[in-house]
């Protein structure tokens, strides 16, 4: 399974120069920090007072800065971003251009591609979101075993083990976590797929299907998402 195969990014695009898309995409987690590690600082003309920046930050281009927040680099901003009120970005973080960066939200060690919605009260650890994944409002992107082991991913083609201590989610091009929602280390929702709003979910999201709880069967469902 390669990056490939969830994402479509355009060849001139900054990612490319990062990370390969012939790469399983959680084997990008570990790199973003190297990655990130030689950017220089370019910050707008005016920041607002209530806006801690620590560190190596580069904004691509205009960006919507909230009244207060903090960023910690290094961090890269794409150009379009909306940043809002209480953002917490705690280092190695690449957000793609017109991205929402949300309200209350805390991002660590993750690639936003482009497009993203991430509005309210999420947190993203050890992540990658695809272009235009959206999470709903209280929806988190749970990255550590309780038991702590290394995560395990389960995909179409069987488990493997990811190698990695800390791993959230990666979402395909277009994937969606409704509100509420837990997604277990190592979930992985395939592009254009669905968690319904309200469960705690693992493991492999096909492409364009939908995981719900239906009460009358007590029990997890799937079925093909119709946009």
């Amino acid at each position: 399974m390669k990056a490939s195969d969830f994402f479509d990014i355009a060849p001139d695009h900054p990612i490319r120069s990062w990370f390969s898309l012939e790469e399983a995409p959680w084997a990008w987690l570990p790199q973003i920090k190297d990655a990130l590690a030689g950017i220089e600082s370019r910050l707008p003309a005016s920041v607002p007072p209530g806006l801690h920046i620590e560190g190596p930050v580069f904004f691509e281009g205009e960006v919507k800065l909230p009244p207060f927040g903090s960023i910690t680099g290094p961090a890269w901003i794409g150009n379009g971003c909306e940043l809002r009120p209480g953002v917490y970005i705690r280092g190695n973080v690449f957000a793609g251009r017109n991205c929402v960066l949300g309200n209350s939200c805390e991002y660590k060690n993750c690639i936003l591609l482009d497009h993203v919605q991430t509005p309210h009260y999420n947190y993203i650890g050890d992540s990658v979101l695809g272009n235009r994944a959206h999470l709903g409002a209280g929806s988190i992107l749970s990255n550590l075993r309780f038991d702590q082991k290394p995560v395990v991913v389960r995909t179409a083609e069987g488990s493997s083990e990811s190698g990695l201590r800390k791993f959230g989610a990666i979402l395909g091009d277009g994937a969606e976590a409704g509100c509420n929602v837990v997604l277990q280390p190592g979930t992985v929702l395939d592009r254009n797929s669905a968690v319904a709003p309200g469960l705690a979910y693992g493991g492999y999201l096909e492409a364009e299907n939908i995981a719900f709880w239906k009460p009358s069967f007590r029990k997890l469902h799937r079925s093909v998402l119709e946009r």
